[in-house]
């Protein structure tokens, strides 16, 4: 594995600008400090306005300590900073197996040396080898058929640019006769409508993987980035809660919104206004959190490792409780 540390300086949360664009809210800008981030953060934030960023410590302080976004940034740096995450290799291997959409890049055959884009569905297999099923009436298919390198670009959220971006490099192989069937049943279980599949113009391709890059935090005080071999991604573990992610985010968001922010608030210390939960994992859940008009994403870790999905409701609970218990 190759962990990327420059050639970037980066400040961590020494000064604020604010830039204004024409077009666009204001802008975080940090000033270079001499601390260097060589590891993996898998979860940044969104900042609007003049809330800084930052991490959290896994104590609680009284939310009467917070008078000032100077506060809020340094109860929030503390926290993050503190948040247990799945180790990277971990949670790159997660995203990507729980990822069903990505930008497909391919060697243009009409406009030779130029890349050629393409939003395409795809499902990974036990390996973590994505599938795809293509057309060959699709342009991106007779490229790939003339020049089977490729590249797959994950976004864990499209709409935010400084949250968790993966690039898988590989090859892109026809699937053979033989293995079609178990093929095509890994791919209908993340796209059970895609009917389309048995379309005597579709077949199956694989992407074997060649090499698997990650930058997050990008714009941010947070910035991250790394490279993983084939043989250390394939060898990887998907974290076995993050398959609980959607039902349980979806129950929360829809009937505890309350209790999530209760919970996100007493972990945090900050008096967030509200807090939605994004997903989750063995080691903690992810939220988009308001304050004061402004949004944010914080890493809020469990007590301990979930074990199954009945442990994560038990864990859940028992933060409430303790929040409660605070108030």
């Amino acid at each position: 594995m190759k962990t990327l540390e420059a050639p970037w300086t980066i400040s961590l949360f020494s000064r604020i600008h604010v830039d204004k664009t024409p077009h666009s809210s204001p802008m975080l800008r940090f000033c270079h400090s001499t601390t260097r981030l060589s590891s993996f953060t898998p979860l940044s934030f969104t900042l609007r306005r003049q809330l800084p960023m930052a991490s959290f410590s896994a104590q609680a302080v009284s939310t009467g300590d917070v008078k000032s976004d100077a506060n809020v940034f340094e109860l929030i740096q503390k926290h993050q900073e503190a948040a247990a995450r799945l180790p990277p290799l971990e949670e790159i291997r997660t995203v990507l197996d729980r990822s069903v959409r990505g930008m497909l890049s391919t060697f243009s055959q009409k406009y030779e040396g130029y890349p050629s884009g393409s939003m395409v569905d795809f499902a990974c297999d036990a390996d973590g080898t994505p599938i795809l099923a293509v057309s060959s009436l699709a342009v991106h298919t007779k490229d790939l058929l003339a020049n089977p390198k490729c590249s797959l670009l994950v976004a864990r959220d499209p709409e935010d640019r400084t949250d968790l971006v993966i690039t898988l490099h590989g090859d892109a192989t026809s699937v053979a006769e033989k293995d079609k069937a178990a093929i095509r049943a890994v791919y209908l279980a993340k796209h059970p409508n895609a009917f389309w599949v048995d379309f005597g113009d579709f077949q199956f391709m694989r992407i074997e993987p060649k090499a698997v890059r990650y930058v997050s935090g990008v714009a941010t005080a947070l910035l991250g980035s790394g490279e993983f071999s084939k043989e250390e991604y394939q060898a990887a573990n998907v974290d076995p809660i993050a398959q609980f992610s959607k039902p349980v985010a979806s129950h929360m968001n829809r009937d505890h919104a309350e209790d999530t922010r209760i919970i996100v608030q007493h972990s945090t210390s900050i008096p967030v206004d509200s807090a939605y939960m994004l997903d989750l994992d063995s080691l903690g859940f992810n939220v988009k959190a308001g304050y004061q008009g402004n949004t944010f994403k914080l890493r809020i870790p469990f007590p301990r490792r979930a074990e199954d999905r009945k442990d994560v409701k038990t864990l859940i609970v028992e933060m409430l409780q303790a929040a409660n218990s605070h108030n």
